[in-house]
Formats: structure tokens, C-alpha cells, sequence
């Protein structure tokens, strides 16, 4: 896949994702750029993700707390909001209008 492309799309879209990940439970920042790649999103560094988390808790979309970490530093945990939920509720809607929108120009056969 083109970087590039993928790039764009992921900065379209993460937002997204972290709240639909953080709907499943709490999690840490590395947990959660382990997850988008487990799902095929690729790497996602922390130059990208922390600044999202921070704006989502901002916006009252997530909260924070820091944990102590059992063999390691403390790590600061996020939770979605129930704002954050009813966001990502509006948003899954919106995407897969738009993802359908999409999918439909693409599969369109082309006129000759």
C-alpha cells in the first residue's frame, strides 16, 4: 500500500479507532498503537497517537488516570466518556456512509 495514502487515511480515521478501541475497555498508549497494528493500521508512533489521546481528553471524549505499572513505570490509562461514546456512535454512523459512498464510486464499471 502506498504510505503515503495509508498516512492521509490514518490521520482521517484515528481518532475514530481509538475511541472504538477505548469503547472495549481502558487502555495505555502503547497498548492501544499495538492494537490499531494488530488490526492491520500498521505502526502507529507515539508522535501521532499521544497528541489524538490528548486533544480526545480534552474534548471530554476520554478521561485519564495515571496507574502504577507492576514491573515498569506508571502508565497512564484512558477511558471513553459518555460523550466519547455517543461521539463514536455519530461518527460510525457518518463513516460508513461515507465508506459506502466510497466503495460504490470504486466498484462503478468504467465507461468506455
Amino acid at each position: 500500500m502506498n504510505q503515503e495514502r495509508r498516512a492521509q487515511w490514518l490521520r482521517g480515521v484515528l481518532d475514530l479507532c481509538v475511541l472504538a478501541l477505548l469503547s472495549r475497555g481502558e487502555s495505555y498508549g502503547y497498548e492501544l498503537s499495538q492494537a490499531l497494528r494488530a488490526h492491520g493500521l500498521g505502526t502507529v508512533q507515539g508522535g501521532t497517537l499521544y497528541p489524538v489521546l490528548l486533544r480526545l481528553q480534552r474534548s471530554g471524549l476520554l478521561t485519564a488516570h495515571w496507574r502504577e505499572g507492576g514491573t515498569g513505570p506508571a502508565r497512564k490509562y484512558y477511558r471513553i466518556s459518555p460523550a466519547g461514546s455517543a461521539a463514536l456512535r455519530a461518527a460510525a454512523i457518518d463513516w460508513s456512509a461515507f465508506a459506502s459512498s466510497v466503495g460504490t464510486i470504486l466498484r462503478e464499471e468504467p465507461k468506455r
